[in-house]
């Protein structure tokens, strides 16, 4: 087990983790692929704690694999159904959370569809003097830390399976496409994968691109308790050859039209044509490129199903992999760190 030290109480946003952060979840990480390599795949590291699964909107893969690392780490859960609780009677979010508190639970993973009920229950977790530290599984059109966290380690993984750590995509080219406009993973990933010296190219419609992004990871937009400020490289492109000309990977996001307001987009066939992912569109990516999707992938539409199950360059069965991995060792650094 990487033994490092770790002093966040909550993991809302990646906007402010410095690259020794990442180190220590990927080498955390990395120990913990380990441990699921093994007939017996349960280790007693957060025993005796609970770990309530907060998840206000549907979720299959994270919530699942949130679960199945508390599980592996002997942790106790408690899963949350807004369906079925006392939401539907008018008690209040933040109620709710302090319910969960009160039954003893020492770490909360929300999911939420609204940006900031996550930071929202942390706030009120700290104004109560609790030590439960507060996990963002996903918030609106805000951050989805743990996916991005993933996809680093899936991609560190590939280069350096020993010794994975941020430094190895320092000079790679990483495409990211799609419906980046209403992406959470996206803007996670804008902010992990820039902090490792990477080029990161955006390519989407002008609908789904804003031209505000070009100045989404300047300084100005930055915490301002940020140790060291990244000089991160970012750039935007309206059409897909740019981005995905000598790329190394390839990151394709859903369409999340139940998120679109207005119409956005001509036709699902029109979008496919000019931005879906396909064997012959990668080559103008790199010989050796990878592609990436955080899930779930609508077939046909952002990558075509021939790519998607082809091992040669999908990770996308990798990532779910990953993801119990990545979630224990953020599940165990917040349990035995405490901020």
């Amino acid at each position: 087990m990487a033994n490092l030290a770790w002093t966040r109480r909550h993991i809302l946003s990646l906007s402010d983790f410095q690259p020794a952060e990442y180190d220590t979840v990927l080498q955390t990480a990395a120990s913990f692929q380990e441990v699921l390599s093994r007939r017996t795949k349960k280790v007693p590291t957060l025993q005796g704690q609970v770990v309530a699964n907060l998840f206000f909107e549907p979720s299959t893969r994270t919530r699942n694999s949130f679960e199945l690392a508390a599980k592996r780490l002997s942790a106790d859960t408690l899963n949350f159904a807004p369906g079925t609780s006392s939401l539907t009677k008018g008690e209040t979010i933040l109620d709710t959370a302090k319910t969960y508190l009160d039954m003893g639970t020492d770490i909360m993973v929300v999911r939420h569809r609204e940006a900031g009920v996550p930071l929202a229950i942390a706030n009120e977790m700290d104004r109560l003097q609790s030590r439960v530290g507060v996990f963002n599984a996903g918030d609106g059109q805000h951050e989805h830390p743990s996916q991005a966290l993933l996809d680093l380690f899936t991609v560190c993984t590939l280069l350096n399976a020993e010794k994975p750590q941020l430094s190895l995509l320092e000079g790679k080219k990483i495409a990211i496409v799609g419906d980046i406009l209403h992406s959470r993973v996206a803007r996670s990933n804008i902010w992990s994968l820039t902090a490792s010296g990477a080029e990161v190219h955006l390519a989407a419609p002008p609908t789904l691109l804003p031209k505000q992004f070009a100045d989404f990871v300047k300084a100005e937009h930055q915490p301002d308790h940020q140790d060291m400020p990244l000089d991160r490289k970012l750039f935007l492109h309206w059409s897909l050859e740019p981005a995905l000309e000598k790329a190394d990977f390839v990151m394709t996001l859903r369409l999340q039209r139940e998120r679109m307001t207005q119409h956005l987009l001509p036709s699902l066939r029109e979008y496919h044509q000019r931005f879906g992912i396909t064997h012959a569109r990668l080559k103008h990516c790199q010989p050796d490129v990878k592609v990436l999707h955080p899930g779930p992938v609508n077939r046909g539409v952002e990558i075509s199903s021939e790519l998607m199950d082809d091992p040669q360059f999908s990770l996308i069965s990798q990532q779910v992999t990953s993801g119990v991995a990545v979630r224990m060792a953020l599940l165990y650094l917040m349990g035995s760190g405490k901020g």
